[in-house]
């Protein structure tokens, strides 16, 4: 079954009272481009979750978002208490010399160098284990959500290509009509040209073998309907199928242009831009397929 380039994941959970969410998003795209938006504190990470959406995504752009919200607070800094009592304790000794209120000490002792330190958060392994988890457990829900989508495209598609199989039987009644048409026209091109008694019967078979050659249409119907068969097998296979459908929609694309360049019947041609216009949305679709 086919898979839709076009998918959407999200996993949420909680790891060491941080509350975690982890969205996975993609759109078409002939080649992998992997989008990564994660806080500094897992960037350490990021080749092992580029390794993982490899793995799942194949090809197409995808955007992989990881935040996180602290169910506690954060504390990210901490207070040098010693070295804030040997602030005090000098800036004391001058107020009291110059006889100086002390008011607003401790705004100015928080301003002095090195009181207070930001602190580095580190990544436990508990923690990445955890994020680790509701990673894959978003890339399975983005996995299931471009599964449903294909079988949608899938159903689309194979109808269309059921089309232009029925669209190719209806050309037949009209294969014996053109070449009568052809015989008439021919005769009358001779009968024009030379009187009765200089008929000539072979000249005349001869100029409609040869068009009857050039009209006939029995290999592509033929292979027409092969690449029809092939398109709806390789839809069915596990594999990500998307450019090989490409490649078998442009075969069909020309099978039915050879057969509209030898139609040289109105109601041929009429069949074959159906077929046209069957083939181009079929490139549409496949455009999305993975």
């Amino acid at each position: 079954m086919i898979k839709s380039m076009t998918g959407y994941g999200k996993a949420e959970g909680v790891v060491e009272n941080k509350k975690i969410s982890v969205e996975v998003r993609s759109l078409n795209g002939k080649f992998l481009d992997c989008s990564l938006r994660v806080p500094g504190l897992y960037r350490q990470k990021e080749m092992l979750v580029r390794s993982k959406a490899a793995k799942e995504v194949v090809r197409g752009k995808v955007d992989i978002s990881i935040s996180y919200e602290s169910l506690e607070g954060e504390q990210n800094f901490f207070i040098n208490r010693k070295l804030l009592k040997n602030y005090y304790q000098g800036l004391s000794e001058v107020s009291k010399e110059l006889n100086i209120s002390e008011e607003n000490v401790l705004g100015t002792l928080m301003k002095m160098p090195e009181v207070m330190r930001s602190e580095k958060q580190k990544l436990s392994e508990g923690e990445w284990f955890g994020i680790e988890k509701l990673i894959d457990e978003a890339l399975v829900s983005f996995n299931s959500f471009r599964l449903a989508e294909g079988g949608v495209l899938q159903k689309e598609v194979e109808a269309r290509i059921n089309e232009i199989t029925s669209l190719l039987v209806q050309v037949e009644p009209f294969e014996s009509e053109r070449i009568e048409t052809v015989k008439t026209r021919i005769r009358k091109n001779i009968d024009e040209i030379v009187s009765k008694d200089g008929f000539d019967q072979n000249r005349f078979e001869q100029e409609l073998i040869f068009y009857m050659e050039r009209y006939d249409i029995t290999e592509e119907k033929v292979r027409l309907k092969a690449h029809c068969e092939h398109f709806i097998k390789t839809m069915k296979d596990e594999q990500a199928q998307g450019k090989k459908l490409g490649f078998i929609s442009q075969e069909i694309g020309r099978e039915i242009n050879t057969l509209g360049s030898k139609a040289n019947h109105a109601e041929m041609q009429k069949i074959v831009v159906q077929m046209k216009d069957e083939l181009e949305k079929i490139k549409e679709q496949a455009l999305n397929i993975m």
